[in-house]
């Protein structure tokens, strides 16, 4: 498969409804949803969208993003996935930074972006735009003829350094993640899959268009909620679950999790951000399952690397390369070297999930993607003996502390493995005398009296002496993104 333009279709004709995609526990037919995807497509050619014109997809999970999806990729449209969770002023931006013909928005959205594009689409109906079932014609549109190359999605990214960036992603480019990701995890048609991952990132996307590939079966749900997911993995029997640490340190924490019957699952996926191995191991033994790390990221389309279910467990690894993929560690000091066996390098890759670039950026692409296709991903990481690959941090993140470096995701670690630590997230602060400080933001086990001189003395235990944190800071919660990753940089310290 090398383009998304026919793998609705392709799915129908395969499983036909006995394959399903269930929202809001309405089971929703591969058949039902193609046939919708079609129809919608000749309703929107109908209004003027053509081929390569970009519509913003800006909608929660649910049947109308699915469909909407798969109509512009069948009519070689170009989507621009947004999160829900974005305002309707970030959504401006991408709408008007992207060149977008069409908005696909909710109804009480509709106002707020009525001008931002010449055609406004709402789930119901409002005085300012069409109905998205007034678009659903008579009869469907059929399939565009697309090549790898052409461009399917343009994606942003969550613009914490700056602006975002709209990520090119093409047919290729998505097709290979989704056909490695369902190959190396072993999905299949028999597979029950659970996800509340948002079908606008890229994670949740291929999630979805994986179950279209294999013929599994997708329960989704609008927002994630631990008691409901361990509910719903008894009652529908779920072979696969997927999430962000956060989603697992939840269900870890959650008193339901003593009595949930989760004999069912056969594996487990985690992507996103890295997971302490002290939570990655608690998850694999209550779940008696393994847990697959992935890593990804947007200028990748999806995962890149990642594990077997028939691998030797090496959790705190992100597994191997896709195949075809290529990755290297680039030395820090030297980018033109590589870094020496054993030390650590920013971590580049080069082949077919690569982005085009960044819309009309040509400067960010080629500050990203150098000229023989090595694209810097920002992440540090090593190679063990056998070839895994293991992320010690983003590179941004570093702490610089008295000249030496400080890697927060590796303090995160050392405190997860306290039993009252639910969550935890470290970020450097300024320090007049040595640069930078790190502090931890601690989340206590529900019930626990957990002490900050405890969780120094823990890590006095299993760190160096500069590497333990200045001060522990108990929070009810840690800042989130929309996707579900911990934000280091919203952390404030408090007060004084």
């Amino acid at each position: 498969m090398n383009e998304l333009a026919t793998l609705i279709g392709i799915a129908a004709a395969r499983w036909g409804d006995a394959r399903y995609v269930t929202f809001d526990a309405e089971p929703f037919g591969f058949v039902r949803l193609a046939n919708l995807a079609g129809r919608f497509a000749a309703g929107l050619a109908a209004k003027g969208v053509n081929r390569g014109d970009r519509v913003v997809l800006y909608l929660p999970n649910g049947w109308q993003w699915v469909v909407a999806y798969h109509a512009l990729a069948r009519m070689a449209a170009v989507v621009v996935p947004a999160n829900i969770l974005l305002s309707a002023a970030e959504v401006r931006y991408v709408a008007v930074d992207a060149g977008a013909r069409a908005l696909i928005v909710p109804d009480d959205r509709a106002e707020l972006l009525g001008e931002a594009a010449e055609l406004l689409v709402t789930p119901g109906t409002t005085p300012v735009a069409i109905s998205f079932d007034a678009l659903l014609a008579a009869e469907p549109l059929a399939p565009a003829a697309v090549s790898p190359d052409d461009l399917l999605a343009i994606s942003y990214t969550s613009g914490t350094m700056g602006r975002p960036k709209g990520v090119m992603q093409t047919h290729g480019n998505v097709a290979a993640s989704i056909v490695h990701t369902a190959t190396t995890h072993v999905r299949h048609e028999h597979d029950r899959i659970w996800s509340a991952l948002p079908f606008a990132h890229v994670y949740g996307n291929v999630v979805l268009n994986t179950c279209f590939l294999s013929g599994a079966r997708l329960f989704t749900a609008a927002r994630f909620d631990a008691r409901a997911a361990l509910a719903d993995i008894a009652k529908h029997r779920i072979t696969l679950f997927e999430g962000v640490p956060t989603m697992y340190y939840q269900l870890l924490a959650h008193p339901a999790l003593a009595t949930a019957l989760l004999s069912s699952l056969t594996r487990c996926t985690v992507g996103g951000q890295t997971m302490p191995v002290a939570k990655l191991d608690a998850v694999a033994m209550r779940f008696g399952c393994p847990l697959l790390e992935l890593w990804g990221m947007t200028e990748l389309s999806g995962p890149a690397t990642s594990h077997s279910p028939y691998w030797p467990r090496r959790h705190g690894s992100i597994g191997l390369p896709f195949p075809g993929t290529e990755v290297r560690l680039r030395d820090l000091g030297d980018p033109s070297r590589d870094a020496a066996p054993g030390e650590a390098g920013e971590l580049t890759v080069r082949g077919p999930l690569v982005t085009q670039g960044y819309w009309n950026r040509p400067e960010a692409t080629a500050e990203a993607i150098d000229t023989a296709g090595w694209l810097a991903t920002g992440d540090i990481a090593t190679r063990d003996a056998h070839g895994y690959l293991h992320i010690i941090d983003r590179k941004k993140d570093m702490i610089l502390t008295a000249g030496y470096n400080v890697y927060p995701a590796e303090l995160e670690r050392v405190i997860a493995m306290h039993g009252d630590v639910a969550m935890v997230a470290v970020a450097g602060f300024p320090d007049e005398e040595k640069g930078e400080l790190a502090h931890a933001f601690v989340v206590r086990r529900a019930g626990s009296a957990l002490t900050a001189d405890a969780l120094l003395a823990h890590c006095r235990q299993h760190l160096a002496a500069y590497k333990v944190p200045r001060g522990i800071h108990f929070v009810d919660d840690l800042p989130k993104t929309s996707s579900g990753k911990i934000m280091r940089r919203a952390l404030a310290l408090p007060p004084t």
